[in-house]
């Protein structure tokens, strides 16, 4: 894939793709709800599509067509045995929240996925699943596959949480359906909070009081419809490129707010781009509006902290949006980068650098030392490692250069945004594909 600077201004209104936490949480809990549950703005990208495909291996009738899915519900007791491993593809939230559904459940199972998953950590959610009684037994270095074995039943937890996750936490809710007793969770920070939002209006009894988090056992899930708002992950990258762009004037409508997600936003307007919210509303708990951003001069600021599980997934994009800013930007406390899909604070150091940006790599995070103005273009083609955020990011920063970003393995944008470079080219954006 080939994408030029741009020449003019970034301009007009566009959509993103469905949010993809809330997707995945559509499938899963219409799986286990009683009744059907029917979304429109369903995200069909390859993670989601894991999710999916896990789910008809244990017996639940799922309608698929674009962005419309209807899930035929057993209950939370009519999963049955898949005849093969279930293959969770490179989908991390796939992975870790069905370790928790599937820990309490009277069979077994074995949960993998791609060479890339199957790197990535997860100790942090099979050791709480343990000590709520679940049989889980992963490989010596602490990864993939899963093996679950069924258990009589689970019990409640307590559980501060170290680090704050949404997917683990979501993986103990998930968990605690099928538990003895009440699973309560305490995070160090607010993680997103869809899997609370969607529990509730599925049902279930989920209370959560100044940073408690507690789920009640016992009641079924019933069936609904909704719309998943657009996803605001999917989201930062026009938004980015709008703040990159000299002169550009960008909305994305219908975009899910919710404010445990909205660290892209604050980040932003911080740094000077003017960010204006319309057409509020709200429904199954998540906010949604659409956002509009248009360029201002930028300058440095310091992200670390609290915002940091608010961002996590624009991280990438953000180091590029400093790295045209004026001063010096900071990116702490961000170590958990380093177990994404690929060690992405080593991928967002190596774009870096390849365009020609000022900066300093740290364990947990990086300094940029941004300056206004155009970025290289990379004299090379750029590998995201089969990174779909990493892609995307690159493929942003191109648009603040001169010349042109030659983009391997651009099939990769897939994972959560499908429709990336055409949303693009609808702004005004240069993006060529090369043939084969």
């Amino acid at each position: 894939m080939l994408v030029s600077g741009a020449k003019e201004p970034l301009r007009g209104s566009v959509t993103v793709p469905g949010d993809k936490s809330i997707s995945h949480r559509v499938v899963m809990l219409g799986a286990i709800a009683d009744g059907v549950t029917e979304a429109t703005g369903f995200l069909p990208s390859e993670d989601a599509l894991s999710t999916i495909r896990c789910f008809r291996q244990m017996g639940v009738q799922i309608e698929q067509a674009d962005t419309h899915v209807r899930v035929a519900g057993v209950g939370l007791h009519g999963l049955k045995t898949p005849l093969a491993d279930l293959d969770a593809g490179n989908s991390g939230t796939t992975m870790r929240l069905l370790a928790g559904l599937l820990s309490g459940q009277v069979f077994g199972v074995t949960i993998t996925g791609d060479a890339s998953l199957c790197k990535r950590p997860m100790r942090r959610v099979a050791d709480p699943l343990k000590k709520m009684g679940a049989d889980i037994h992963l490989q010596d270095n602490g990864c993939a596959p899963l093996h679950i074995c069924p258990v009589a039943k689970l019990r409640g937890i307590d559980y501060d949480m170290p680090v704050a996750s949404a997917q683990v936490k979501s993986a103990l809710l998930l968990a605690g359906l099928y538990a003895d007793e009440p699973v309560v969770v305490r995070e160090p920070v607010p993680s997103r909070d869809h899997s609370e939002n969607m529990l509730r209006a599925f049902g279930a009894d989920l209370t959560v009081e100044n940073g408690v988090i507690r789920l009640v056992p016992g009641k079924r899930l019933t069936g609904m419809t909704l719309t998943v708002p657009g996803d605001i992950s999917s989201a930062a990258f026009v938004l980015a490129a709008a703040a990159m762009v000299p002169g550009s004037d960008v909305t994305v409508k219908n975009v899910g707010v919710n404010p445990t997600r909205t660290g892209i936003l604050d980040v932003l307007a911080a740094m000077g781009a003017k960010i204006t919210l319309e057409n509020r509303r709200t429904e199954c708990g998540e906010a949604r509006a659409d956002i509009r951003l248009e360029h201002r001069p930028l300058k440095g600021v310091t992200i670390s902290g609290e915002l940091i599980p608010r961002l996590v997934d624009e991280l990438p994009v953000l180091a590029f949006v400093a790295a045209v800013a004026e001063g010096k930007t900071v990116i702490a406390d961000a170590g958990e980068l380093r177990v994404k899909e690929s060690d992405r604070l080593s991928m967002m150091a190596k774009g870096l650098a390849a365009f020609g940006a000022s900066f300093e790599e740290l364990p947990d995070g990086m300094i940029i030392n941004g300056k206004p103005g155009l970025l290289t273009a990379p004299a090379q083609v750029m590998d995201p490692a089969g990174d779909h955020r990493m892609a995307m990011a690159f493929s942003v920063a191109a648009l603040a250069t001169a010349g042109t970003l030659r983009l391997a393995d651009a099939a990769c944008v897939a994972v959560s945004y499908p429709s990336f470079f055409r949303t693009l080219a609808e702004l005004g954006a240069v993006v060529t594909a090369e043939e084969e």
